[in-house]
């Protein structure tokens, strides 16, 4: 039965196997990329840790339901780019961990990488209700039920990591001759069978259809109510490019979950160094540049935001704010 079983798996190794490797990189190829790759990221995380740090320094971010959504999506942005980052360093250094240690760091970026989306379908009912039901928002939109729906979508993502753990478990560890991994660290490395994977993709499939659905749903009433006359015509306009925005932030994401099947995809036709090289430039372009964006968007954009954020990131220097 043993030999059975891993026969059937013998294939879905080998392509694992294929895909995550680094140990025909050069040197000095391996450090060009890590210096390139990790200062933006310490820039970036510099950025999303003062923002978190400016949602939390006045009591109208701390109170408004809007701001508490957003310091929910940057805090899962900000520890999935921390994750990414330590898993990036660790298969730079060719270190290779045990089963149970990559399982950990690998179901902590699952978690944090499932977040985001739920938290921008939430994001983007709030808007729904602010242009659609203006007189009900303050009723419906409350710090109480903000709560309860992050609380709700922390669940639901710890679901998903408790079931992937499960899954995990029924492979037949006690057969193999060390729980020390054969490959650098990563998600596809813990992806041991094809259950596991297809549960995966299955997972994956419905959150972002269902994401999806909710925002352009959203994007369709904000349109419609655009055209009432009883609407306010510029918080209407600036709240649809907010949703549009918000699809851009969810295409992203997708993207970041899907990257390993399109990775085992060109694994069959491409050689490894290629592939290496390609899984380098998806982490920079699919991981680390969306996890920013929230910053930069919402820093920008938001009017209440970008003075007291601007602020922080100048040290408080040669900025002046008024706040009462």
């Amino acid at each position: 039965m043993t030999c059975l079983h891993c026969f059937r798996n013998a294939n879905y190794t080998k392509i694992t196997l294929n895909i995550t490797g680094q140990q025909y990189q050069g040197l000095l190829e391996r450090v060009l990329f890590s210096t390139l790759i990790g200062m933006p990221c310490c820039v970036f995380l510099f950025i999303n840790g003062t923002m978190l740090f400016t949602l939390r320094s006045k009591p109208v971010f701390r109170e408004t339901s809007r701001y508490i959504l957003l310091y929910n999506l940057l805090f899962a942005d900000t520890a999935q780019l921390a994750f990414s980052q330590l898993l990036y360093i660790i298969a730079s250094c060719r270190i290779m961990l045990t089963y149970p240690v990559c399982g950990v760091l690998v179901m902590f970026t699952v978690l944090t990488n499932q977040i985001s989306p739920l938290t921008l379908v939430l994001m983007s009912l709030e808007r729904y209700v602010a242009v659609c039901y203006p007189l009900r928002h303050a009723t419906i939109i409350t710090i109480r039920n903000t709560g309860v729906a992050i609380i709700v979508v922390w669940a639901i993502s710890l679901l998903n990591v408790f079931t992937r753990v499960l899954l995990l478990l029924n492979f037949p560890f006690e057969d193999l001759v060390s729980l020390q991994t054969t490959d650098v660290c990563s998600s596809t490395t813990m992806l041991l069978e094809p259950i596991t994977n297809n549960y995966d993709k299955a997972y994956t499939y419905f959150l972002f259809v269902s994401a999806t659905v909710v925002i352009i749903s959203s994007y369709t009433g904000v349109m419609v109510a655009a055209r009432s006359a009883s609407t306010d015509k510029a918080s209407a306009h600036k709240v649809r490019n907010t949703l549009l925005l918000h699809l851009v932030q969810l295409g992203l994401s997708l993207l970041s979950t899907m990257h390993n099947s399109i990775i085992q995809s060109l694994s069959t036709v491409l050689q490894r160094l290629v592939i290496v090289r390609i899984k380098t430039v998806f982490y920079v372009f699919i991981y680390i540049l969306p996890r920013c964006l929230s910053s930069l968007i919402y820093g920008l954009r938001d009017q209440t935001i970008r003075p007291v954020l601007l602020y922080h990131l100048c040290c408080r220097m040669s900025l002046s704010l008024q706040w009462s």
